[in-house]
C-alpha cells in the first residue's frame, strides 16, 4: 500500500557504519561511534546540521504564519470586506471548494502527489521528500490547512524539512553520499516540528520513534538532529518576538487543568474501558479514510472537490444544530482548545457531543482526501472525550482528559512514547499525578488499535484490495 513514509532508521544506521561523508565500500569495517563523533568530519557535519536547523525553521516559521494568515484573512476579516456582518452560513463552502480543486492539482499534476495520505499515519521506510517534490506538497497543504479542512501542520513540515536538508546537502557537496543527504534531510525535520509541540525535545522523540532509530548509532544519528531542532526551537521564539506575531495559532501549549491529587481504582477504570472506546472509534475513522480515499482517487478532480463540500456541509449542520460556529468542526483544532475549557461560556454535553460526531466525520474525510498532518485533529478529539467522560461517575476532568488525549493520539499515530509526551505536556498543569492514567491509557489504546488493526488487514483488506495511485511520503529517512 502507497504510504507516507518517515524512512526507516535501518537505511542510516547501516549506512552510518563508515565515514558519512565518504562512500561506503563492500569491505568496510564498522566504525566506532564515539570516534566517529570525535572526528573533524562529524564537526563539520554538526555545523551543516544547525545551518539546515536555521533554514528550516525560518521557512517552516513563515508556512505556519500564511496558513494562518489565510485562515484569519478568509474567515474573520473577508466577510466584513464584503458586506457581512459575519460570516454568513454558506461561507466555507466556495472557500472548501477551491481547497479541493487546489489539492486536487497538487496531487494528480505535481511531482509527489501533494505529499503522503495522512490516513496512513507517520509510516518508517521510503525516500525522503525531494525538492522537486515540495511545491505539490506546500501547495497541497496550503490550501488544506488554510481553507479549513481538519487536518494539522506537522506532516507538511516534516516534508518541508527534509526537502530542503537534502538540497542543502546537494548544495554543499554535490556527489553526497545518500546516507549524508538522508541524514541532513532528518535533521531538517528535526527543525521543522521544533516548536509546534511546545517542546523540540517532543518532536525530536516522534521522529525517532517513527523512524525507529536505536542501537550504538544512534548518538551518531541523533546530534545533528538534536542540533537542528535546537537551533529550531530558537528560531522560532526570535521570529516571533521580532515579529510581534503570535504562536499560539499553531503551537500546543497545556491545557488549562486543576491539579490532580493521584489516581484511584476508578480512574484506572474508566481509562482502560475508555481507551478501548477511543481506539475502535479512531480505527473506524481511520478506515472510513481510506474508503473514502479509494472512492476519490476514481475521479480525483471532482471528488475532492465534492469531499471538501461535505466537510463544509458537516460544519455547517453542527453549526444549525447547536449555537457553535462552523470553525468549531473546521481547521485542526489547536486554536480551540481554550474555548472548550472556558469557564465563563461552558459547553453543553449535547453540543460536545456533536462536535465529536460532525468533527470525528470531517476529520475522517480529510484524511483520505487531503495532505496533512492527523496529530492535531485527534488531540482535539481526545480532549472533547475526555470532557464528556468527566461527567462519568468518579471520573474527574484532568484524568479524564489527559488520559484519553493521549490514547487518541496513539491510536491514530501509533508512537507510544511520543503519545505518552504530547499528553503529559499537554496535561502539565494536572500535576505528574496523572501520568499513570496516561501510560495506562496510550498502551491499552496502542495494544487494541494494534489488534484490530492486524483483524481488519487479514480479514477485510484482501476481499477488497484495489490498486492504488502511488503516493510519497512525509518521509523523515534516517
Amino acid at each position: 500500500m502507497p504510504r507516507a513514509h518517515l524512512p526507516a532508521a535501518a537505511d542510516l544506521v547501516s549506512s552510518s557504519t563508515h565515514h558519512p561523508t565518504e562512500p561506503m565500500s563492500g569491505d568496510t569495517p564498522p566504525v566506532d561511534p564515539a570516534a566517529l563523533i570525535r572526528s573533524r568530519q562529524y564537526g563539520v557535519l554538526l555545523v551543516l546540521a544547525a545551518l539546515v536547523g536555521l533554514l528550516v525553521s525560518v521557512a517552516s516559521w513563515c508556512f505556519l504564519e500564511l496558513v494562518h494568515a489565510l485562515q484569519v484573512g478568509v474567515y474573520e476579516d473577508l466577510p466584513g470586506k464584503a458586506g457581512y456582518d459575519g460570516a454568513p452560513w454558506w461561507w466555507p463552502l466556495p472557500w472548501l471548494a477551491l481547497a479541493g480543486a487546489l489539492t486536487a492539482i497538487a496531487i494528480g499534476r505535481l511531482p509527489g502527489h501533494g505529499g503522503h495520505v495522512p490516513a496512513d499515519g507517520l509510516k518508517a521506510g521510503g525516500a525522503p521528500t525531494r525538492p522537486v517534490e515540495l511545491p505539490g506538497v506546500l501547495l497541497a497543504a496550503t490550501a488544506t490547512l488554510g481553507f479549513g479542512l481538519v487536518l494539522g501542520p506537522e506532516a507538511p513540515l516534516i516534508a518541508l524539512g527534509l526537502g530542503l536538508g537534502f538540497l542543502a546537502m546537494k548544495q554543499v557537496k554535490k556527489d553526497a553520499p545518500e546516507q549524508a543527504l538522508r541524514l541532513m534531510a532528518a535533521a531538517g525535520s528535526f527543525a521543522a516540528v521544533s516548536a509546534i509541540f511546545g517542546s523540540p525535545l517532543i518532536g525530536a522523540v516522534i521522529i525517532i520513534e517513527a523512524v525507529g532509530l536505536g542501537g550504538a548509532m544512534l548518538p551518531v544519528i541523533l546530534l545533528p538532529g538534536l542540533m537542528a531542532a535546537g537551533i529550531g526551537s530558537l528560531v522560532f521564539i526570535g521570529l516571533g518576538s521580532w515579529s510581534g506575531l503570535s504562536t499560539s495559532a499553531w503551537a500546543l501549549s497545556p491545557f488549562p487543568l486543576s491539579p490532580f491529587d493521584g489516581p484511584g481504582w476508578g480512574d484506572f477504570a474508566w481509562t482502560i474501558l475508555l481507551a478501548v472506546v477511543v481506539a475502535v472509534v479512531t480505527l473506524a475513522i481511520v478506515q472510513l479514510a481510506r474508503w473514502s480515499k479509494r472512492v476519490v482517487e476514481t475521479r480525483l478532480f471532482l471528488f475532492t472537490i465534492v469531499a471538501a463540500l461535505v466537510v463544509g456541509a458537516l460544519a455547517i449542520a453542527f453549526a444549525q444544530a447547536t449555537n457553535h460556529g462552523a470553525d468549531a468542526v473546521l481547521f485542526s483544532g489547536q486554536e480551540a482548545f481554550a474555548p472548550l475549557f472556558s469557564s465563563a461560556a461552558p459547553i453543553s454535553l449535547s453540543a460536545l457531543a456533536f462536535l465529536l460526531v460532525f468533527k470525528g466525520l470531517a476529520w475522517s474525510v480529510s484524511l483520505g482526501s487531503f495532505r496533512g498532518g492527523p496529530t492535531f485533529p485527534a488531540l482535539f478529539l481526545g480532549v472533547v472525550t475526555g470532557l464528556l467522560a468527566a461527567h462519568l461517575p468518579g471520573y474527574g476532568e484532568a484524568p479524564a482528559v489527559a488520559a484519553l488525549t493521549g490514547a487518541a493520539c496513539v491510536s491514530v499515530l501509533r508512537l507510544p512514547l511520543a503519545s505518552v509526551m504530547i499528553a503529559s505536556l499537554l496535561a502539565f498543569k494536572a500535576g505528574f499525578a496523572v501520568t499513570p492514567l496516561i501510560v495506562v491509557a496510550v498502551t491499552v489504546a496502542y495494544i487494541t488499535t494494534v489488534a484490530l488493526t492486524a483483524y481488519v488487514e487479514a480479514r477485510v483488506v484482501p476481499a477488497r484490495e484495489q490498486p492504488e495511485v502511488p503516493g510519497v511520503g512525509a518521509s523523515v529517512t534516517t
